[in-house]
């Protein structure tokens, strides 16, 4: 399948040489060498976004702010030659869908994409609703009556995982696989997090804390 990617990194050589390779799986690439040029397409938003901290003009933590306010389905993955703990921590509070750490070999980042374009655009048939809420995986839209929630990837693939494992006890280490991984490196209290805004925003789902141990979600 040809993917639209859009990768925003301002080293010259670097995007290049990122380019050539995500080209080379016959994705169709947009590349950007800084910010602003990027903030100008995001209301034609592609299948995944690239996105480099560290930019000449607007950051990477702005950029994504604005991305996933816009389009908060499409994966984003985070790159940077910063921190790489305190990088990865605030990306996946803003809403990345993975983080790498520079240096780093540009086939990994090919597998990388490979991987979120793959559990994004799987073509999976519709899942039964989770009363009241009405959700659509082909589409990934959820629906309480005609309004749609608005939901970011991490909390859709939090749905999605309840969905699916109906009345059936989830521990964080599950759901912190499940989300964000086996290669993820930090406290399972972002689950707790995760939680929290789900249940912000679908305050109708009956999302169960099981104490001790992880939640469980109650289909009507």
């Amino acid at each position: 399948m040809s993917y639209r990617i859009y990768l925003v990194e301002d080293d010259e050589n670097l995007n290049l040489v990122l380019t050539s390779y995500l080209k080379k799986e016959g994705w169709n690439v947009v590349s950007f060498l800084n910010g602003l040029d990027a903030e100008r397409s995001i209301s034609t938003p592609p299948d995944l976004w690239i996105l480099d901290i560290m930019l000449p003009d607007i950051d990477g933590y702005q950029l994504i702010k604005e991305i996933k306010s816009a389009t908060p389905s499409i994966p984003v993955i985070f790159i940077s030659a910063r921190d790489a703990d305190i990088d990865r921590v605030v990306g996946l509070e803003l809403g990345s869908d993975d983080y790498l750490p520079k240096p780093f070999l540009p086939r990994e980042l090919v597998i990388r994409a490979r991987n979120l374009l793959d559990r994004f655009n799987t073509n999976a048939s519709a899942i039964s609703n989770l009363s009241p809420y009405a959700i659509n995986d082909n589409s990934r839209v959820v629906k309480l009556g005609e309004k749609i929630i608005d939901l970011t990837s991490k909390e859709y693939d939090l749905l999605i995982y309840f969905a699916k494992n109906p009345s059936i006890a989830l521990s964080r280490e599950q759901i912190l696989n499940h989300v964000w991984g086996n290669d993820y490196f930090g406290s399972d209290r972002v689950v707790d997090d995760l939680v929290r805004r789900l249940r912000k925003k679908m305050p109708d789902l009956d999302v169960e804390t099981v104490y001790g141990y992880g939640y469980r979600v109650n289909k009507s």
